[in-house]
C-alpha cells in the first residue's frame, strides 16, 4: 500500500481579508502559521515520515511545508518546487475583495467565475501589478506557459501531468511524499485520484492546514482517505 499526504497551505493574509489571491504571493496569517504548526504536530503524532516533498512557487505553501518539516525535525528533506502546483490563476480578479466583486458584477456571475469547471475569469492585463510574467520567480519559465487567467480545467491540465510525471513514480517506488499546495491545485489532484465528475469537483471543499492522507493499492487506485486532526 502506498500513501501520500497532501495539505492546503494555512490561512493566508488574503484568505483572512476575503481577497481573490491566485498567483499573488502573500504571507500566511498568524492563524495560518498556527495551522501549519498543528499540522506538523499531528503528522508527527500519527507516526508519519517523508522522503521527499513538493510544493508550489508561492510562499504561503512553501512556508506551510517548512513549518511542518520543522515540527517533524525534517527540515533537511529535499523539497521540489514547481509553478505547476500553483493555485488557479484568477486573472483580473486577483487582489479584489470577493464581496465587493459580487456587489459589482452580481453574485451569480462571481459564482460562475469561482465555481464553474471550465469558465475563465476576466483576463489579467499586461500592466497589472500582479502580472507573474514580470516577477523574478518565473524568469526561467517561457512566458507562454504563464497564464493570465485560468479555469479549474486549465489548472488540472498543468497539475495532473506534473503529478503523473514527477510525483507518482516516486510514490509507486515506495517513497513517502508530502505535497503542500493550494485549494484548486489540490482539487485537481483529488479529482484525478477519485475520478470525480467535472460538475461535482467544483463543490469539493479543502480546509486550510489539515493534512489529507491518501492510500493507494498496487494499481494506484484510491482505497482510503482521511484527514488528520
Amino acid at each position: 500500500m502506498n500513501k501520500l499526504v497532501i495539505i492546503r497551505h494555512g490561512e493566508s493574509e488574503w484568505n483572512q481579508k476575503n481577497l481573490f489571491t491566485g498567483w499573488v504571493d502573500v504571507e500566511l496569517s498568524s492563524n495560518g502559521i498556527t495551522e501549519a504548526h498543528n499540522a506538523g504536530k499531528a503528522l508527527l503524532k500519527a507516526g508519519f515520515d517523508f522522503d521527499v516533498c513538493f510544493t508550489s512557487y508561492l510562499k504561503r505553501a512553501i512556508n506551510t511545508q517548512q513549518i511542518i518539516l520543522k515540527e517533524m525535525d525534517r527540515e533537511w528533506l529535499p523539497v521540489f518546487k514547481s509553478y505547476k502546483l500553483n493555485e488557479r490563476h484568477y486573472g483580473a480578479l486577483q487582489g479584489l475583495n470577493k464581496a465587493e466583486t459580487a456587489a459589482k458584477y452580481g453574485e451569480e456571475q462571481v459564482h460562475i467565475w469561482r465555481r464553474s469547471f471550465d469558465v475563465r475569469p476576466p483576463e489579467m492585463q499586461e500592466d497589472n501589478l500582479y502580472n507573474a510574467r514580470k516577477q523574478a520567480q518565473y524568469r526561467d519559465i517561457p512566458q507562454a506557459e504563464i497564464p493570465m487567467c485560468e479555469s479549474l480545467a486549465d489548472t488540472i491540465a498543468r497539475t495532473v501531468p506534473y503529478f503523473e510525471e514527477c510525483i507518482k513514480p516516486l510514490i509507486i517506488s515506495g517513497k513517502r511524499v508530502m505535497i503542500a499546495a493550494h485549494g484548486n491545485s489540490l482539487r485537481s489532484l483529488i479529482k484525478y485520484f477519485e475520478h470525480i465528475p467535472d460538475e461535482e469537483i467544483v463543490n469539493v471543499e479543502i480546509p486550510t492546514g489539515k493534512p489529507l492522507v491518501y492510500e493507494f493499492d498496487s494499481e494506484f487506485k484510491t482505497i482510503n482517505k482521511y484527514y488528520l486532526e
